[in-house]
């Protein structure tokens, strides 16, 4: 497992370096935001660990960068801000997960295997539901000749109301399912995160089809498969 590590406090960044590899990964470290962007987008690491109050750029910023650029590399954000708004917003840009300082080092090893696990299990299947072709693999979906890649979060929304088609979904299930939030925070990082989705998907070529995620007033999302007739 090859980590990218970017924080700038010293002894913070010693004791995850140490940690995790202790456990057989391998870390690069670097200390501003700036370099870490470069560094990221060289696309030689698996995951990348990033804190939020960085020099140069901070983390929100690298990590909105990173994901306008398409590169959908894992990210667990490693964050003193641990206000829910600040892990929805972490979250609403395309985090895979968000841990909050102070941690215990063996947790943060579970969340980096678990999360790459859970990638690698998702190798090499398609999916064709309502004319979205979703792989898993790159976590590239196609529909009507506009093709994406998906932030990790926009692809476990699509791929899990790809896996029902036709059943709606509320808002309380998909963020137990997509963010893991057990309770309704009364936030729109469901909406938003469709929108995303919609946005990427839909261009001037098939701007007058019948896009199939379709919003239940009140209620949630489903894929509607009548999109098609």
């Amino acid at each position: 497992m090859r980590i990218l590590l970017i924080e700038d406090e010293p002894k913070i960044a010693s004791f995850v370096c140490q940690g995790l590899t202790t456990v057989g990964m391998v870390v690069e470290h670097v200390a501003d935001g700036l370099a870490g962007f470069n560094t990221v987008t060289q696309g030689q690491h698996d995951l990348v660990v990033l804190d939020i109050m960085l020099p140069h750029m901070d983390g929100f910023e690298l990590l909105h960068k990173v994901r306008a650029l398409g590169i959908a590399t894992p990210f667990i954000v490693l964050s003193a801000k641990t206000d829910l708004p600040d892990r929805l917003h972490g979250f609403d840009l395309g985090a895979d997960d968000y841990l909050a300082k102070p941690f215990f080092i063996e947790e943060l090893i579970a969340r980096i295997r678990s999360l790459l696990a859970r990638n690698a299990s998702n190798n090499e299947e398609t999916t064709v539901v309502a004319g979205i072709t979703l792989n898993r693999l790159t976590r590239k979906a196609d529909w009507q000749n506009q093709s994406a890649v998906l932030s990790q979060r926009e692809f476990m929304l699509l791929d899990y109301l790809m896996r029902s088609p036709g059943y709606i979904f509320s808002r309380k299930q998909i963020l137990h399912h997509v963010w893991n939030i057990s309770f309704d925070p009364q936030t729109n990082v469901v909406d938003v995160c469709v929108q995303r989705i919609r946005k990427k998907l839909i261009s001037d070529k098939n701007s007058k089809s019948v896009f199939p995620i379709e919003s239940i007033r009140g209620v949630g999302y489903r894929i509607n498969l009548e999109s098609l007739a």
